[in-house]
């Protein structure tokens, strides 16, 4: 039976040329990674090619990896900067993903009725277009929090941020988010919103934070 390593004996194996255990990490954070890039271009295919990308550079750079930080938190960190590149590379700004998208991990049906999944579906579309029009800064700690349920210490390392600098991004990007959705009258209750959020998630095992 082969043993289980956490992530940071793992990537020492990996850095020392173990494929096997790169293998593993690899098949870890694959949806952490793909899902990162998806909301930060909005495109599956670039997506792909940027979760590809990052875990082509992580192969190359584990042999210096020291720990210092949590393995997750140095590839969301590649992972921000790999689809900045990309974005920069083309020219252009995240594109807004609808969060009906079929690839997307799918919200259970649990009304009663037509009228019920029309209005949830209304609000996640408007949640998912009131997150897009954040400044890139305040999404994108917003999301890493909210949705992927970082730390703030873990997203201050992620982004090289103080974390004094992460928490008055994610205090104005909440109250940003919850003017927008006011301005909106798509602001609903937490309940409604948590168990959204919690669909959302796809089962990552974290629980979210209510915005």
């Amino acid at each position: 039976m082969p043993m289980i390593y956490d992530d940071k004996r793992l990537a020492q194996l990996a850095g020392q040329g173990d494929q096997d255990a790169f293998a593993r990490l690899v098949e870890r954070y694959t949806g952490m990674v793909y899902h990162l890039a998806v909301q930060r271009v909005g495109n599956h295919h670039d997506a792909e090619e940027i979760a590809q990308a990052v875990f082509f550079k992580a192969w190359q750079a584990l042999p210096n990896f020291r720990g210092d930080a949590a393995f997750s938190t140095w590839l969301y960190r590649m992972t921000v900067n790999a689809a900045t590149d990309h974005l920069r590379q083309k020219g252009r700004r995240e594109t807004p993903l609808s969060l009906d998208d079929p690839d997307l991990p799918q919200t259970a049906d649990l009304s009663p009725g037509p009228a019920e999944a029309v209005q949830e579906a209304e609000r996640r579309e408007a949640l998912n277009q009131a997150i897009h029009a954040l400044p890139d800064q305040s999404r994108t700690v917003l999301l890493l929090r909210e949705f992927e349920g970082l730390s703030y210490e873990e997203i201050a390392q992620a982004l090289e941020l103080p974390i004094g600098t992460v928490r008055s991004r994610l205090a104005r990007a909440r109250a940003a988010l919850t003017k927008i959705l006011l301005a909106q009258g798509n602001l609903w209750d937490e309940d409604s919103s948590n168990s959204w959020k919690n669909k959302e998630k796809g089962g990552t095992g974290r629980e979210p934070r209510g915005i």
